[in-house]
């Protein structure tokens, strides 16, 4: 038997027991005030978090009338979903917009991080304009691109105007989606690259200098040093981004118009929720169609868990 697992075990053991000393250490005052501090979040998470999903899943096996009066409809709702073609096509392209945009804004965010991780002179420059997307409006980066893919008067078509090129429809039917693809992208390096960032600041340099030292070249020091130990950070990013990936919803609806075709394209579930909920008022099946996104992302989460213990490394 290895020595690691018992030593793991001993570490484990005795974390568990100086739990329990400092929990008896503490006494009841103590325990009263800190369950008062942390009242007001656990608050907060039950009334905005959890009582909503549960109010949804009811909603999700009832029929909504006029002037707001539900019917209990059981699993009707949940029969028309599955034989629902709009729904099938929203499913498809909000796997779409996440395939396309997730592996390659992890794999420029890495890039980008690994340059900015080097000293060089400005660096807090470069990273404060990598990171400004993240703390900018989704509303203003909408409506900015919005401008930029113009067919008409935008800047992208100006530009390719100048070499005798163009004008291209930006936001029609075939290149909608990718124009929202690449919104997607633009605005998700920045906080990727923050977060690996930081996780590359943790690897020790000695890791690198003996591997240096024992003739490893730039990519071995890379794919045996730095992407095992930075493995549990990219998984975290890999679980928020596929997350916020299937819920995708400011870009649509502030860049493709309501009423025009390219909408068809482009839906996402999230939206196809929204109109269905808001704009054609039936919030039964809205709220069917929003748990139908919720058991998705569940599963696939679930999945990335299970999958964790081939390729990510604590240790």
């Amino acid at each position: 038997m290895s020595l690691q697992p018992i030593s793991r075990r001993h570490r484990l053991q005795t974390d568990i027991r100086t739990r329990f000393r400092f929990k008896r250490s503490l006494s009841k005052s103590d325990l009263f005030w800190a369950y008062i501090m942390v009242a007001p979040n656990l608050l907060g998470l039950l009334i905005f978090y959890i009582w909503p999903i549960f109010q949804n899943f009811y909603f999700s096996f009832t029929t909504w009338g006029d002037f707001g009066k539900s019917a209990w409809s059981g699993l009707d709702n949940y029969k028309n979903l599955f034989s629902d073609p709009e729904v099938l096509h929203a499913t498809q392209n909000t796997f779409a917009y996440a395939v396309m945009t997730i592996p390659v804004s992890m794999a420029i965010s890495l890039v980008v991080a690994a340059f900015l991780n080097q000293k060089i002179r400005g660096i807090g420059l470069y990273r404060a304009l990598y990171f400004l997307p993240m703390v900018t409006i989704p509303a203003a980066v909408a409506m900015m691109w919005r401008w930029l893919f113009n067919g008409d008067y935008g800047l992208l078509n100006y530009l390719l105007s100048l070499v005798s090129l163009g004008p291209v429809r930006w936001l029609s039917d075939d290149t909608a989606l990718y124009a929202v693809v690449l919104v997607g992208i633009w605005s998700s390096i920045g906080f990727n690259m923050i977060i690996l960032l930081a996780g590359l600041q943790t690897i020790p340099t000695v890791y690198y200098e003996a591997a240096s030292l024992d003739g490893a070249g730039a990519t071995q020091r890379f794919f045996r040093i730095t992407m095992p130990l930075l493995s549990p950070t990219v998984f975290f990013l890999t679980i928020v981004s596929l997350i916020n990936g299937l819920q995708v919803f400011d870009q649509i609806f502030l860049m493709i118009k309501p009423k025009s075709t390219a909408i068809e394209n482009t839906q996402s579930l999230v939206y196809l929720f929204y109109k269905t909920a808001f704009i054609d008022g039936d919030k039964g099946y809205g709220a069917a169609i929003v748990t139908l996104l919720f058991v998705i992302i569940l599963a696939i989460t679930m999945v990335q868990l299970w999958f964790q213990k081939k390729w990510v490394h604590y240790d």
